[in-house]
């Protein structure tokens, strides 16, 4: 199999002939390489890119447009969560968090009741349930009207959050863990994110392997997109996401990251969750998650100029800023708002 990995390049930059990626703002195709498993890289000119999907536009998420990049808020409704030490985990706290995030500029708010951080332990779907499905309810007759996500790899926990308002399903075990999650949201009709692991949150970082990271991870998520489908799933709203820190290591992620265009060519919005992991402290040298902030936005602006639709983050003003000044840097002066 031949892979296709788009090279991009600022619409600033780019000649007036070089295509915009999926209908974006601010990015360019400005040529195309051809990957294989063997190792062969040949790189020919945009206009290989005619007549493929990296030229049509995604269709709205929830009724957010997709030609700019949108930003996930995170809120942990948990005790365990790695980058906040279960700072939200109560109710009124969770509450008034959600509402900052959407006041500091988050288009979509990720809800979860379980941490999936290395070592984590499972929590009971009741307890999951008692997280969640509340904190979605009552954000919603708060009057916010924001895309609601539910964070869980569990179809009961997935079903009770829409029943309460949520719009979407962001399952880390793309369909592995619950085989009534993909019958669930095919019923409801909502967009599923499926997101790339090796393992469970106990074993995923036990010495992870792969022969080529980059394609085994696409291969691994085209297999996801198709067990999405075949439970009845619209395609039109799969979401992928390479999971940044779930079973790979520090080069892992880098090439990941280096190479997150080339999930382009699953014709899916592509999802990019690496806000405070462990990666950043690594190569920054800060040990508390909570202090990663400035890495965070910087991996943040790398996804999108690789195209990410969606960056999940847990600091939204930051990143908010960083990517208003990211779209007037990218975009023709004369498209600058």
């Amino acid at each position: 199999m031949t892979y296709h990995l788009p090279i991009l390049r600022p619409a600033a930059l780019a000649s007036s002939e070089m295509p915009a990626l999926r209908g974006q703002h601010g990015l360019c195709i400005a040529a195309m390489a051809e990957i294989t498993r063997d190792g062969d890289w040949i790189e020919r000119g945009f206009e290989a890119a005619q007549d493929s999907a990296l030229l049509t536009g995604l269709p709205p998420l929830c009724g957010l447009n997709l030609a700019q990049p949108r930003i996930m808020g995170i809120v942990n409704v948990t005790p365990d969560s790695f980058s906040d030490g279960g700072k939200f985990h109560s109710f009124d706290n969770a509450r008034a968090q959600a509402r900052r995030l959407v006041e500091d500029g988050a288009d979509i708010l990720d809800i979860g009741g379980e941490s999936t951080r290395p070592g984590a332990e499972e929590v009971p779907i009741e307890e999951e349930i008692a997280r969640t499905a509340p904190l979605i309810r009552a954000l919603r007759a708060d009057g916010l009207r924001v895309p609601i996500s539910i964070d869980t790899r569990k179809a009961a926990v997935a079903a009770a959050a829409l029943d309460a308002g949520a719009d979407l399903v962001n399952d880390v075990s793309a369909l592995t863990w619950d085989c009534d999650m993909g019958r669930v949201v095919a019923e409801a009709g909502v967009p599923l994110c499926l997101m790339h692991a090796q393992g469970t949150p106990q074993t995923m970082q036990n010495n992870p392997e792969y022969n080529d990271v980059r394609l085994d991870v696409y291969d691994w998520l085209e297999q996801a997109i198709h067990r999405a489908e075949a439970s009845g799933v619209d395609p039109a709203k799969v979401i992928v996401d390479p999971g940044i820190g779930f079973g790979k290591t520090l080069e892992h992620n880098l090439a990941l990251l280096q190479s997150l265009a080339l999930l382009h060519q699953t014709g899916c919005a592509i999802l990019l969750g690496a806000s405070r992991k462990r990666f950043i402290g690594t190569l920054s040298g800060v040990e508390a998650a909570a202090d990663r902030v400035a890495g965070s936005v910087a991996v943040a602006m790398l996804g999108a100029g690789q195209g990410a639709q969606i960056l999940r983050v847990h600091d939204v003003a930051e990143t908010r800023q960083a990517l208003s000044v990211w779209q007037a840097l990218n975009n023709k002066i004369d498209e600058v708002q």
